[in-house]
């Protein structure tokens, strides 16, 4: 199958199903990185890390570098537009019917019950990056694997942003930046 088309596909399975936001998209990006190898478990945890600190929808961001990664440039739209055409689609089909049906309790009660699987899908999706991040794939015992250095950084990080009254109220972006050097830095 052609790569364009196969970003295509892929990228629009995911728009299609992934409902939540960005971090919604990430069990469906570890599925995709195991099937067709385009990138590993480590280069999703860094596109995370890259679309978080980036302007933009996270989702977005991520099926943008993939395709980069995969087929360029072309690549790159290919899979941007995939990613984003079952929303296009939904939005415009929601649009017609919801205000026939606004008030349908059985719409509301469909929208209701949404909530708990986007949550489950985000829950899922930030407890697969927690791990990545803090424990790496190494054999040997379970304290072997941790990764103390991101272990440090996260309590620092924590400590700064909840409890210590100097820097708490500091902009996200600040430490967004503190991270990212300590990363270069640290090799982290």
């Amino acid at each position: 199958m052609n790569i364009l088309l196969q970003l295509y596909l892929e990228f629009f399975k995911t728009g299609l199903f992934a409902i939540g936001g960005g971090l919604a998209t990430l069990p469906f990006l570890q599925a995709l990185g195991e099937k067709t190898h385009w990138f590993t478990m480590a280069q999703l945890g860094d596109m995370v890390a890259v679309s978080e600190s980036t302007p933009g929808p996270m989702g977005i961001n991520m099926a943008t570098y993939v395709g980069y990664c995969s087929a360029g440039i072309p690549g790159a739209v290919i899979a941007t537009l995939g990613l984003i055409t079952p929303s296009i689609i939904v939005i415009i089909l929601v649009a017609k019917v919801l205000e026939l049906f606004k008030t349908n309790r059985h719409v509301q009660d469909a929208f209701y019950g949404l909530r708990p699987a986007s949550t489950a899908l985000i829950a899922s999706a930030g407890l697969s990056m927690l791990l990545m991040s803090y424990f790496r794939d190494l054999p040997g015992s379970y304290f072997d694997r941790i990764n103390i250095p991101v272990v440090i950084l996260g309590l620092v990080m924590l400590f700064l942003t909840r409890w210590c009254k100097y820097t708490k109220k500091l902009h996200p972006i600040i430490f967004i930046i503190i991270s990212a050097i300590a990363g270069v830095v640290f090799s982290l």
